[in-house]
């Protein structure tokens, strides 16, 4: 059998990525104790770097209390969870985290999935099964999950301009007012680092009778007064029919949750197949995760920090020309607006000055508005973040950028 023709669409396939400069590099990371301080493998050797565009927002993946409470769980329950929720995989730390999350977002229950990704998918999917002709209303800068759970049904869509309320009623208008709608939507965005609408969200949600959906991903752990997100920063937790998170982020861990009422909750245990059909998260994963939650519910500290750092860092690449994306949120996009151009500055200030920030290039956001996307965590320091300025000045200089710093954050 000759397979030259799957080698040959394959290899074409790689070609047409990397001339587009979409082709993605994984850099060998190995954590220190000391986050952000960590080192990439060359070669044969590791080298010192700090990392500036971890997920890891608050470093709680070495949380003393999360390590803790994980080692010991290993020693109760072992690695694995030994399979589906339905197949002897429902273990008690996953009982009670579903518990603390229903707790933390004022909910009546919650389902943990094996990834954010997983939960926006599954859910979406269930849901547009479980409303016989739906119709989905989704901003624009959603999430690719959220993009994949819509296609999965090929139910009718609307794609409403960003945080466009105007956009989202004309479009809502012209619907009935009892077919059933969906509007998702994310609480904090993660290219951008813009704030959802949630407010007037919530207000158009009651006027034509829609179904509210939103992915907090990016918020849980980091904003509100017990880490519950944006929502509870409004004070619109009880006015969002879904809300959507991640374990994997602030909390440090891995796994993503829907939290709900029960009803709701009970449809998608029992009808989303990216949960009947997987294997649960180990318990240990999911007792470190508790801690996290635990501990960020009762301690501000790591969130006031970071927050003190994302504005001086801001204030000091704003100082220096250096043009960054307008937001309040710890996401600082940096733009560069040439794909070739941003995998090379990324490059140089990895291997040159030790600074690791990804390239963010087409599809993850639009040709033109490539950028580097920096998150400052509470462990970086000023001297940390003086030296990112200072080497973006130097690299830019090396290629030739010209700076264009154009709002302010």
């Amino acid at each position: 059998m000759n397979k030259q023709l799957y080698k040959n669409l394959l290899a074409s396939e790689l070609t047409k990525i990397k001339k587009e400069n979409r082709y993605r590099i994984f850099n060998e990371i190995k954590k220190d104790d000391s986050f952000p301080l960590a080192k990439k493998a060359y070669k044969n050797k590791f080298k010192d770097i700090l990392i500036w565009c971890s997920n890891d927002y608050l470093g709680m993946s070495r949380n003393a209390l999360s390590v803790k409470r994980a080692k010991e769980c290993l020693d109760n329950y072992g690695i694995g969870s030994g399979g589906t929720r339905n197949i002897s995989g429902t273990h008690s730390p996953l009982v009670k985290l579903e518990d603390d999350l229903a707790n933390l977002h004022c909910k009546q229950k919650a389902l943990v999935f094996t990834s954010g990704y997983v939960a926006n998918e599954s859910t979406i999917g269930a849901l547009t099964t479980i409303f016989k002709d739906s119709i989905i209303f989704s901003d624009e800068k959603n999430h690719a999950s959220i993009i994949s759970g819509i296609k999965k049904n090929k139910c009718e869509k609307y794609i409403f301009n960003h945080n466009d309320m105007i956009d989202l009623e004309n479009k809502l208008s012209l619907v009935d007012i009892n077919r059933p709608k969906i509007i998702i939507f994310e609480s904090i965005y993660s290219m951008d680092g813009s704030i959802g609408d949630l407010a007037g969200i919530v207000n158009l949600s009651k006027k034509y009778n829609a179904f509210t959906y939103v992915d907090e991903v990016h918020a849980v752990g980091m904003y509100g007064k017990t880490g519950a997100g944006i929502s509870e920063k409004f004070n619109l937790q009880n006015d969002i029919d879904i809300i959507q998170g991640t374990l994997a982020k602030a909390f440090g861990t891995i796994g993503g949750y829907i939290a709900s009422d029960d009803l709701v909750c009970d449809a998608i245990r029992s009808t989303a197949s990216g949960f009947i059909f997987t294997t649960s998260l180990p318990p240990l994963v999911a007792e470190s995760a508790r801690a996290s939650i635990e501990y960020l519910k009762s301690n501000s500290e790591l969130r006031i920090k970071q927050q003190e750092n994302v504005k001086f860092l801001k204030n000091e690449l704003l100082k220096h020309d250096i043009e960054i994306l307008k937001n309040t949120t710890h996401i600082i996009p940096v733009m560069i607006r040439d794909a070739e151009l941003c995998n090379e500055i990324s490059k140089h200030l990895l291997d040159n000055y030790g600074h690791y920030i990804q390239p963010i290039n087409y599809p993850t956001v639009k040709k033109g508005e490539e950028r580097l996307r920096v998150t400052p965590g509470p462990f970086h320091n000023k001297k940390m973040m003086l030296d990112l300025v200072d080497s973006l000045e130097k690299t830019f200089r090396k290629f030739n950028f010209t700076k264009n710093s154009i709002n302010a954050a």
